[in-house]
C-alpha cells in the first residue's frame, strides 16, 4: 500500500477529527483510561484549524484516499490542543530565541508501525528549519514519546494537566536541537505539495 503526504486542508477537518478519536482511543489505553481520553478530547487532543490556516499541518493519505496521518507544526506560541482549549496563545514566535511547536500526531490503528510518524515529522522539521527555527519543542502524549525519543527528542519531567469532570492526564514535554537525528523517510511515502 501506498501513502501520500500532503498539507491539510479545512476540507480535512471532520476526517482528521474523526481519525484523531479513532487513534487515541485505540493507542492511547495502554497509557490512559477511557475517562481520561474522553476528557481530553473535549481540548487537550484535538484538531487546531489554525494549524490548517498557516499550512503546516499535513496529512498521511493511502492510495485509496483514506486519511490514515496526520500532525504538523506551528510558529505560532500555542502549544497544544485543539480549536476549543482555552489556554490559545496565536502570537507569532521568534526563531532566534524560541522552539517551533510539534503539533498533533496521531495515526490510525490499522497503519501503524509504517513509517508515517515519522514522515510527518521529518516534514515538519524539514519546514521549521527553512523558517529559521533552531530548536523544536512539543507537549508529548505518553504513547508519541516512544516515536519522539527515537527520533532524538529529550524529555523534560512529565506534567499533569487537569481536565473536566475532575480528571488529569499526564504529558511530557520534549525538545530538539535541529540537526540531531537525522530521518529517513519510509519506502512507499510520497511528497505532496
Amino acid at each position: 500500500m501506498g501513502y501520500n503526504l500532503r498539507v491539510a486542508t479545512l476540507a480535512d477537518c471532520e476526517v482528521v477529527r474523526h481519525l484523531i478519536g479513532r487513534s487515541i482511543r485505540a493507542l492511547g489505553t495502554g497509557d490512559y483510561t477511557a475517562e481520561q481520553i474522553e476528557a481530553a478530547l473535549l481540548g487537550a487532543f484535538g484538531l487546531d484549524t489554525q494549524l490548517i490556516s498557516d499550512r503546516t499541518y499535513f496529512v498521511v493519505v493511502t492510495d485509496a484516499g483514506e486519511v490514515v496521518g496526520c500532525g504538523g507544526w506551528s510558529r505560532r506560541r500555542t502549544l497544544f490542543g485543539s480549536d476549543s482549549r482555552a489556554e490559545r496563545d496565536d502570537a507569532w514566535l521568534d526563531p532566534a530565541t524560541e522552539g517551533a511547536k510539534i503539533r498533533a500526531f496521531f495515526i490510525d490503528p490499522g497503519h501503524v508501525r509504517r513509517g508515517l510518524g515519522r514522515r510527518i515529522l521529518e516534514r515538519c522539521e524539514s519546514e521549521a528549519r527553512y523558517a529559521g527555527f533552531q530548536t523544536l519543542e512539543m507537549m508529548a502524549t505518553l504513547p508519541g514519546v516512544r516515536l519522539y525519543e527515537a527520533c532524538g527528542y529529550i524529555a523534560d519531567p512529565p506534567i499533569t494537566y487537569p481536565l473536566t469532570g475532575g480528571l488529569q492526564i499526564q504529558f511530557v514535554p520534549m525538545h530538539k536541537q535541529m540537526g540531531q537525528s537525522a530521518l529517513t523517510p519510509k519506502r512507499g511515502i510520497s511528497n505532496q505539495p
